[in-house]
């Protein structure tokens, strides 16, 4: 009985820190749902010649997106002084969105530091596109808008 008790409250604690591991891995990203952008809706947004654009940075490998400011990847000091140079001309409510696009988000050494940039200038609109494979799969395959 003494056994079954034990191994019982040891199923309990594992499973305990199991779920708060995940719960907390899941929550420590630093932009909320609201600031993921579609890919769908930026190209929608680049197709329409009436429709007001975003400033759009790549802050990965290279600049596939139509219009989008070559940064270089982020994970790279010149690149992320390059980035802080390009955004202290801008107003902090200017419409922003980063993308990288060299791997899933999970994976990405890119993302985190330019979003994390863009809040600590206290930036008010500024959105992560939501390219949750990479930017051949949910960009380019799909037909979206690139540079030439």
């Amino acid at each position: 009985m003494r056994t079954n008790h034990f191994f019982l409250i040891s199923i309990l604690f594992v499973s305990t820190i199991i779920f708060y591991s995940f719960k907390q891995a899941a929550g420590n990203e630093q932009w909320t749902e609201s600031q993921l952008m579609a890919p769908h809706d930026l190209a929608s947004i680049i197709n329409d010649p009436k429709a007001q654009k975003p400033i759009v940075f790549s802050i990965g490998p290279r600049a596939i997106i139509k219009n989008s400011v070559d940064i270089g990847p982020a994970n790279e000091e010149g690149n992320m002084q390059k980035l802080k140079q390009e955004l202290s001309k801008l107003s902090k409510d200017a419409n922003i969105v980063i993308y990288c696009g060299c791997c899933p988000f999970k994976d990405c050494p890119n993302i985190r530091p330019a979003f994390s940039l863009l809040n600590k200038m206290k930036f008010t609109q500024h959105k992560l596109l939501n390219l949750s494979k990479n930017i051949k799969v949910d960009w380019i395959d799909k037909g979206y808008p690139q540079n030439n």
